[in-house]
């Protein structure tokens, strides 16, 4: 059996397909990688990492397969000899591209694309909803002739990883913040193209503590960008602890995790529709999105961002619509899609399956930030014992009460500007010979080194702090979780260690013993300031 990739996002869909064949020593993978493409670059490298057999394109004239699956109808297929099965690429066909095949066609409704010689290359075209066949038919009959609804594979994954979504959650340290993701296709109308530099605005103007952030990229603009760019380009966004999803599997996690989703016109939000993910809309208009499809209606009735200041309005407004009706136009039989594509499959190979169940696997966990802030700027808010705080990039143009820095990753500069410097214990070496701070000694020497610095504080574990102000003297701290219907939820310290600054500069003079309500994100939390003990003054850092 051959699969013929064409680009990395073709590959990705293909790779959903797989759980068909699972437990079946019959069946003998192959892959080939069909040349024209120019987003191929990372497909070659997906399958060289994943030990996947590769048959040279060169090869392909003089072999004959048993069956051969691919993604995208474009590309020299005829010259795959085999039973051919031409299988679901994104949510529908909601975009067309110019300069492609027919005028306002997609490629996968197109004659041009799915005809050679006037014939069908394709002996079985499967499609993820009956409207995709109706339109099917209207465009290209010859190709409706061998086409049947079998779902969408990569749909069926997103909704059997639901019950997943705590620990993508707790993998990415989401804690009660809101996840908004953005997600944007590729091309010249796309969110990225257009608005570059929305990332990083957004990560500037919301609440570290409130919202986190995260970027979903078409595949395409993965391999047409390259990571080393990515990284470049996306930096102030990343700095701030933007997450950056991985193009294969980790998109689709995120959507699961996520609690609301800010898109261009690229098909990707319609999964995160059929989950019921609130959905924004950040799509500027252009001539690439098809009128009358489910992502066009999305569009048409999401709010629109058109800015930070305007998310928390936009959060309120699609919080109150439902977004699965559009989905429910893209995608028919949810969760029956293996079982169809298997019946469909074997019968083209002529051999009956194997009896094992066929499901679809859990996507894996995510991975967290690559990067977090280093540096905060920090706004304050003291009533009495009650203090709240909202924590920034420190290169945001928010206006701050103080910058806070976390030792050693903040810079000299932002050292040397923070009112706060604090850091974080580190877990115990293994080698034998060692030589560590305690948190008195070290917090002592960051007030002697930076004299700007009006408090110190080292975190020694998520309820335990060690705090030494300038004038206020040397304290412990403990932080108490919040509890919330079975659950316990915790606050970052060092977010509590900015209120406890800000409580202090309120009111020179106040001593210890104290008891404050911390407001961080959506928490309020109790803390209790103390004369230092010691085992947090020896704590070994």
């Amino acid at each position: 059996m051959l699969f013929a990739v064409r680009s990395a996002g073709a590959l990705h869909r293909l790779l959903d397909v797989l759980p068909v064949f699972d437990g079946d020593e019959r069946i003998v993978s192959r892959f080939t990688l069909v040349p024209g493409s120019d987003f191929d670059v990372d497909a070659l490298a997906v399958l060289e990492r994943s030990g996947a057999r590769l048959v040279n394109w060169q090869d392909i004239p003089h072999r004959t397969f048993d069956l051969v699956l691919t993604a995208s109808p474009k590309g020299a297929l005829g010259a795959l000899r085999g039973p051919r099965v031409l299988l679901p690429h994104g949510a529908g066909f909601n975009k067309s591209i110019a300069g492609e095949g027919s005028a306002r066609l997609p490629s996968g409704l197109d004659p041009h694309f799915l005809l050679e010689g006037g014939r069908p290359w394709a002996d079985l075209h499967a499609l993820a909803h009956g409207d995709q066949l109706d339109r099917l038919a209207e465009h290209c009959p010859p190709a409706a002739a061998r086409a049947t609804v079998v779902g969408d594979p990569t749909l069926d994954r997103v909704l059997a990883s639901g019950a997943h979504r705590d620990g993508y959650r707790a993998a990415l340290g989401t804690g009660e913040r809101r996840l908004v993701v953005l997600t944007s296709t590729w091309g010249p109308e796309s969110l990225l193209a257009r608005r570059p530099e929305l990332p990083a605005a957004l990560a500037a103007g919301l609440p570290h503590d409130a919202y986190q952030l995260a970027l979903v990229l078409h595949p395409n603009e993965h391999s047409r960008i390259g990571a080393y760019d990515l990284s470049r380009h996306l930096a102030p966004a990343l700095d701030a602890g933007t997450i950056l999803a991985a193009p294969h599997e980790e998109w689709a996690a995120l959507l699961v995790a996520c609690d609301a989703v800010i898109t261009d016109h690229g098909s990707t939000a319609l999964y995160a529709a059929a989950l019921g993910r609130p959905v924004i809309g950040a799509y500027d208009g252009g001539s690439e999105l098809i009128p009358g499809t489910p992502m066009a209606d999305l569009l048409e009735q999401a709010p629109r961002l058109t800015g930070p200041a305007s998310l928390a309005e936009a959060l309120r407004a699609a919080a109150g619509q439902d977004s699965r009706k559009f989905a429910d136009a893209a995608f028919d039989l949810p969760g029956r899609s293996l079982s169809r594509l298997r019946d469909e499959l074997y019968r083209l190979l002529g051999i009956p399956p194997r009896p094992a169940p066929v499901r679809p696997r859990a996507l894996p966990a995510p991975r967290g930030p690559a990067r977090r802030p280093a540096a905060h700027a920090v706004r304050a808010r003291v009533a009495g014992d009650r203090v709240g705080v909202e924590r920034f990039p420190a290169f945001t143009s928010e206006p701050a009460h103080h910058v806070a820095a976390e030792f050693p990753d903040a810079s000299g500069r932002q050292m040397q500007n923070a009112a706060v410097v604090w850091r974080r214990s580190r877990p115990a070496p293994s080698a034998p010979h060692t030589s560590a701070w305690t948190a008195a000694g070290w917090t002592a020497r960051v007030l002697d080194e930076w004299p700007g610095c009006r408090t110190a504080a080292a975190v020694l574990t998520p309820e335990r702090c060690l705090v030494r102000h300038r004038s206020g003297g040397v304290f412990g701290v403990r932080v108490e979780p919040c509890r919330r219907d079975g659950r316990i939820l915790r606050a970052d310290p060092a977010a509590v260690i900015s209120a406890i600054h800000a409580w202090l500069g309120a009111a020179p003079g106040r001593t210890v013993p104290a008891s404050l309500v911390c407001e961080v994100g959506p928490l309020s939390v109790r803390v209790v300031l103390a004369a230092a003990d010691a085992p947090d003054l020896d704590y070994e850092l």
